[in-house]
């Protein structure tokens, strides 16, 4: 009996030794596990952490670039503000975020990815966008270097077409040669005495003028008295010169037919004050201009 629970009671130990045993390597195991789990937790917060670090710096990056782009299309403006406004937002809540898990750092990586997507097209856009405005601008100042050169051009053909017209008007104007101016006494004779003359008469030759107009021409005399008063018949008697209406001595028409055409004027001082002596100054005027300039002397 003794033998027997001798027996018993050692089978008893071995089985506590062994029990033990394997409750001390199970302990062992359990503190192993709780040490490598506490390890590979700190070694996924500083993953996550330099994660949280890495997204804060790619989205200050971000802003960066968004701050770096300009344009002055006011529908992109906009967009750029709305876009900067999300980014700004998600920066505040990454910054405010404590406790952060991996699944969070998943999705703020998706939104940054997005939101780096976002920026690349508006790159792409404004660049898109300048490149035009630098083509409408170049082809703009061309627009105006030409516009330039053609008001240029338009200026020296106005200038050469007036040019041309008084060139025109020039070769069109009628010319008075042989022109002189002398006394004539009661019996139609010259004569170089003042107080004798009663008519003063004008001859002169039109020149020949094939782009003169043709048909019906008044020519005016302007006799020019040594005291420098005209001599006139009425106060009515006027004709156009350039801008102003002045007063004639006397006037004809004649009939022009382009070659040349000898005339004679006459201004008649019967029933007028004898002339006074001295040099009378006489100007011929056809079509407004001043076609010719003789002078008489009287005695």
């Amino acid at each position: 009996m003794g033998e027997l629970e001798n027996y018993n009671q050692k089978s008893k130990n071995q089985r506590n030794n062994i029990i033990v045993l394997v409750l001390a390597v199970i302990l062992v195991v359990m503190v192993v596990l709780f040490f490598f789990q506490r390890s590979q937790n700190k070694l996924v917060i500083g993953e996550i952490r330099a994660e949280k670090d890495s997204i804060q710096f790619e989205l200050t990056e971000i802003m960066a670039g968004y701050d770096s782009l300009k344009t002055e299309n006011d529908t992109i403006n906009g967009q750029l503000f709305s876009a900067q406004t999300k980014v700004r937002d998600l920066m505040l809540e990454v910054e405010q975020t404590k406790r952060i898990s991996v699944q969070k750092i998943n999705e703020y990586q998706k939104q940054v990815t997005t939101m780096r997507g976002i920026m690349r097209d508006f790159v792409t856009q404004i660049d898109s966008l300048n490149r035009r405005n630098q083509i409408l601008l170049e082809e703009n100042t061309q627009v105006k270097e030409q516009f330039k050169q053609a008001e240029i051009k338009n200026e020296q053909l106005s200038q050469e077409k007036d040019k041309l017209e008084k060139n025109l008007q020039r070769a069109a104007q009628l010319e008075a040669h042989g022109l002189i101016a002398e006394g004539l006494n009661s019996r139609n004779k010259e004569t170089k005495f003042a107080d004798r003359t009663d008519l003063i008469r004008i001859s002169f030759v039109l020149n020949s003028n094939v782009t003169t107009k043709r048909g019906a021409k008044n020519i005016y005399v302007r006799i020019m008295r040594p005291d420098q008063l005209l001599l006139t018949k009425s106060p009515n008697d006027l004709f156009q010169f350039e801008d102003l209406k002045i007063p004639f001595s006397a006037m004809r028409e004649v009939n022009y037919e382009g070659m040349e055409l000898p005339v004679n004027i006459f201004w008649d001082n019967k029933g007028e004050s004898p002339l006074m002596k001295g040099t009378y100054t006489i100007d011929l005027f056809a079509d407004g201009n001043n076609i010719g300039t003789t002078s008489v002397d009287f005695k």
